[in-house]
């Protein structure tokens, strides 16, 4: 009955006229496809080689280099913040910041305030872990399918930061503490990512634990590939450099980003149920 009396009520305001109906919010974030996990990973790896070339190379020291990076990542958030729907330029551009800024704050505490590797890896698992039960508290759900209030967003990009920061310290305690080298600690990370991929494909892992699992991964992979490319052989590397490996990879996360903006095989297809999880 309510059905019917509502499709005999026209959609008019009290002078007649049609009343606007409201826009369905859309999503800010990409589609999780394999372009999103090869960008991720070559965003971190740029994150890596970008934080130690632009500490190497500017003279401002570790603390100087964080402060203008968390500057340009200031400006960047906010830039994505105002974009209506998610837009790969601005989204990936906002990643690859975050991962430099992660990166640096990861290193801050290791190397100006002599943390250990240990102590900073839990306390940002444990800050991740608050990140996650306030927004699941605010929202009910951890879904990346509805990044579509500014709230939500401020709990996903927060997210972000403290998945790189955590992947970063995490990488740096198993490559260097435990002494494995960067090319062993790539093939562990490696495993570890397979065996969430088998565990999703069995839902042992929901997605949404799957995802998140898989983004604090793919930091550590991506900085001991970058590492592995880029540091001296005496340091257990090929020698490639920073620059040249930064270079490289930007390369190619610029061809996806530009491949994605004009395909747009990253964009979700308007829902007609409810939200999805994962």
């Amino acid at each position: 009955m309510s059905a019917d009396i509502s499709a005999a009520v026209p959609a008019h305001g009290p002078t007649g006229a049609a009343r606007p109906r409201p826009r369905p919010r859309r999503n800010k974030v990409p589609e999780v496809t394999p372009y999103f996990w090869v960008i991720k990973i070559l965003c971190t790896t740029v994150g890596e080689t970008a934080a130690d070339l632009l500490n190497e190379k500017l003279g401002l020291g570790l603390t100087g280099v964080s402060l203008l990076m968390s500057a340009v990542l200031a400006g960047a958030l906010v830039a994505q913040f105002r974009t209506a729907a998610y837009r790969p330029g601005v989204y990936w551009s906002a990643v690859a910041l975050i991962s430099v800024v992660g990166t640096l704050l990861s290193d801050n505490l290791t190397d100006n305030l002599g943390v250990p590797l240990e102590a900073s890896t839990a306390a940002f698992a444990l800050l991740l872990a608050v990140v996650f039960v306030l927004w699941f508290r605010s929202e009910r759900t951890l879904s990346i399918h509805h990044i579509d209030t500014a709230r939500r967003e401020f709990f996903y990009w927060l997210a972000v930061l403290f998945t790189f920061a955590l992947g970063t310290a995490a990488g740096d305690l198993v490559a260097e503490r435990l002494d494995l080298g960067y090319s062993l600690s790539a093939v562990l990370f490696a495993a570890a990512l397979a065996v969430v991929a088998a565990a999703r494909s069995t839902r042992a892992l929901g997605a949404v634990g799957s995802f998140w699992t898989a983004y604090v991964l793919t930091r550590p992979l991506g900085a001991s590939l970058g590492d592995y490319l880029a540091q001296p052989f005496t340091d257990g590397g090929l020698g490639i450099g920073t620059v040249l490996t930064s270079v490289l990879f930007l390369a190619v996360v610029l061809v996806l980003v530009v491949f994605l903006t004009v395909t747009r095989r990253d964009v979700a297809a308007p829902e007609d149920g409810g939200p999805q999880e994962g």
